[in-house]
């Protein structure tokens, strides 16, 4: 029943022509009128800008020049400088047209695709498939374009023969991937095409300056306050079927004991005796409006079971939606022992994923307002309780949310006194510090930050540091130093309903309370660790409109501690520990293999070679195993390519490999949980050390 709807759509034929609503040209036309006054960086919308609008879309749309030729482009490029006067004038049609021309280069990229698999391939010829081509032309002639496309299902077709599949078995399995993705662009409505070129227009001012349609501005919103109203499940689209990934603990689908991961729903209904609406075939995001709803409401669900057939016995689920609770990306506590010689140290690792807050809880005067820094404080305090030497914040990959979290977080290790300094549109530079009296931890202290750490994360690092305060510890983070805003579309318009939805929109630059910013620079750690972020594409130096680095006068401050004496003796002591530390230098060496992988732009298709190819990486396995036995603690070097995608495995071995993933061990974690026990050493052993750090109390 799935793949008849992909099967189907394909025999309807065209995808269906998408046309602009006219909610969707006002928005558009009020977004540039906003944007164009009140942005940190106001730029006219005039035939220069609308060009580089242009460009920005087509490569949302095609970012590795797969589907358009390069007559496309052309024509595309002939009438980008008509845009500005088309949004001014409420006329979407330029960007619906590319896209509906996108739409059908899809279909005919993937038919031309279906019918390459029927005839098979020759890998013992000598040729080369370049799938990194950002950087390429785009294909000159549909001729240059079917032969790209011939070497990319050559590419799929070899990497699952060299994973043992067989013929026949390949076949299935690529033309069943390649029907899921025809059936994708059956399913494109005129808000996704909105959303993407509205996108395109304002991150062509500024990078960080986004547009949220109404979809969007609410996962936003569920993001900030880490709650919903649900079912508590966590759903995934497979082979057009919603199915069930994971039961959120406590949430109405896991205290009913009627539904089970790799539960499958067919059908949705609003009440018991509601009209069942058949959900097969739809959009996931679609799904999921469908099921959630206002709180004590009844939803019913028409239920496949994981271990039924596509003809097996339903069954029908009544549950009451209730509000359900993010906490997979609320903040965490472990704690690492850590040991050197006869001394140990217990290190309480706290883990922030973002710098949640519950806007309206806290608009609307609730004392119980959920957000991070009020979750951290607990944390702390129970730390505190656990008898920890010292404190972690593992900010990795926290890619920010909240200024006032940022600060009143800093606040918890810095008592009273000025966190960051804003600059808006006009100059006008602004001090905000926390007024906390006493600091909730005074002990040693450290942050562990990479590249994708920003923002909110950057901010409270960047104070960390400038106030002496702890050690930061990592790789150079991400570069985001300017402040957004939300501005609501339909406020401005008067709407009675949500239509036009919300932009995200750069109103300041932040600066250190030393008066440089992170801007560009991102914050530099004391103790550096590799990592395997690709600092050419990814953080804000990758951006070629991002905001230049500058800097304001010093905020006045006075300084918690004096970490920078400690920096190169922490220093001395991890490159002793980690030269002998086997876990870490592999780590090392598979930083090294992914920056080199990472390099390359091409693959061959000659099966020779790939093999020859698999054969040094199985070597490079086998001798990291042999040297692991009796070694419990070991990496798991099995990184053997299955030739699938994600959605193409069984969701248990998904979920398996998962697991694992997150058991797998952390050693930059831990050589951060050893660094901080280091510090807890030096300033237990040192009296030098010990008369740098804060006192119990702050200045009022």
């Amino acid at each position: 029943m799935a793949l008849s709807t992909a099967a189907h759509a394909l025999e309807s034929g065209p995808p269906p022509v998408l046309a602009p609503l006219q909610q969707q040209a006002q928005a558009a036309h009020l977004s540039a009128q906003f944007l164009t006054r009140f942005h940190y960086k106001p730029v006219k919308l005039d035939d220069a800008l609308a060009g580089k609008v242009v460009t920005r879309y087509i490569k949302l749309l095609d970012p590795e020049k797969f589907f358009f030729v390069q007559s496309d482009i052309d024509q595309f490029t002939a009438q980008s400088s008509k845009l500005d006067d088309a949004i001014y004038k409420e006329d979407l049609s330029l960007p619906f047209d590319i896209f509906n021309l996108y739409q059908q280069r899809i279909v005919e990229r993937l038919t031309y695709s279906k019918e390459l698999l029927k005839q098979g391939f020759d890998f013992s010829q000598k040729e080369d498939f370049a799938y990194v081509r950002d950087k390429e032309p785009w294909p000159k002639t549909e001729v240059e374009s079917r032969d790209l496309w011939r070497k990319r299902v050559k590419n799929d077709w070899l990497r699952l023969k060299l994973a043992g599949k067989k013929d026949p078995a390949i076949r299935d399995t690529l033309s069943k991937r390649y029907d899921n993705s025809l059936a994708r662009a059956y399913k494109y409505k005129s808000d996704d095409v909105f959303q993407i070129f509205m996108n395109a227009y304002a991150t062509s001012i500024e990078p960080h300056t986004d547009y949220l349609g109404t979809t969007a501005a609410a996962d936003f919103d569920i993001a900030m306050k880490l709650s919903l109203v649900g079912i508590g499940a966590v759903l995934q689209e497979r082979d057009e079927y919603t199915t069930i990934r994971e039961l959120v603990s406590g949430g109405p689908a896991q205290l009913s004991g009627k539904i089970a991961v790799g539960d499958r729903i067919v059908g949705v209904a609003q009440g018991d005796k509601g009209v069942m609406t058949e959900v097969v075939g739809m959009r996931i995001d679609d799904v999921v409006k469908l099921i959630r709803g206002a709180k004590d409401s009844v939803v019913k669900l028409d239920i496949l079971p994981a271990d039924a057939g596509p003809d097996g016995k339903h069954k029908l689920i009544s549950l009451v939606r209730n509000k359900i609770s993010l906490e997979q990306q609320a903040a965490k506590k472990t704690i690492i022992t850590t040991k050197n010689g006869d001394t140990t140290r217990k290190v309480g690792v706290i883990t922030l994923p973002a710098f949640y807050e519950d806007f309206d809880a806290r608009g609307k005067g609730d004392k119980n307002y959920r957000s991070a820094s009020r979750d951290v404080a607990v944390l702390l305090n129970d730390l505190k309780k656990e008898k920890v030497d010292s404190v972690l914040i593992d900010l990795r990959n926290n890619g920010g949310g909240s200024l006032t979290e940022a600060v009143d977080l800093t606040g918890l290790f810095v008592g009273k006194g000025p966190i960051v300094q804003q600059r808006n549109a006009r100059g006008d530079v602004n001090v905000e510090g926390d007024d906390r009296t006493v600091p909730v931890w005074t002990g040693p202290l450290g942050v562990l930050i990479n590249r994708g750490s920003a923002s909110a994360s950057e901010i409270f690092a960047a104070a960390i540091q400038d106030y002496g305060r702890g050690v930061i510890i990592g790789e150079g983070s991400f570069g985001k130093g300017t402040v957004q805003t939300m501005v609501n579309l339909d406020q401005l318009a008067h709407n009675d309903k949500p239509k036009f939805g919300e932009l995200k929109m750069t109103i300041a630059q932040f600066f250190r309370i030393n008066g440089g910013t992170t801007q560009l620079r991102g914050v530099t750690p004391d103790v550096a660790l590799p990592g395997f972020s690709d600092t050419e594409n990814f953080g804000e130096s990758s951006y070629d409109n991002a905001l230049p680095w500058s800097q304001v006068k010093p905020a006045e401050y006075v300084q918690r501690g004096d970490v920078k004496d400690m920096i190169p003796v922490l220093q001395s002591r991890h490159e002793a520990r980690v030269d002998k530390d086997k876990d870490f230098q592999r780590f090392v060496e598979d930083v090294n293999e992914i920056n080199t992988q990472r390099k390359k732009r091409s693959i061959s298709l000659n099966e020779a070679d790939r093999r020859a190819e698999m054969a040094q990486q199985e070597a490079r396995q086998k001798a990291r195993k042999a040297s692991d036995i009796g070694n419990k603690d070991a990496l798991d070097a099995d990184t053997q390519d299955d030739g699938l995608q994600a959605n193409e495995r069984s969701l248990s071995a998904d979920l398996a490999a998962e697991k694992k993933q997150k058991s797998a061990k952390d050693v930059l974690l831990n050589e951060a949980a050893y660094i901080l026990g280091d510090e807890s050493d030096l300033i237990k052993s040192n009296p030098k050390f010990a008369a740098q750090q804060p006192a119990t109390t702050t200045e009022k």
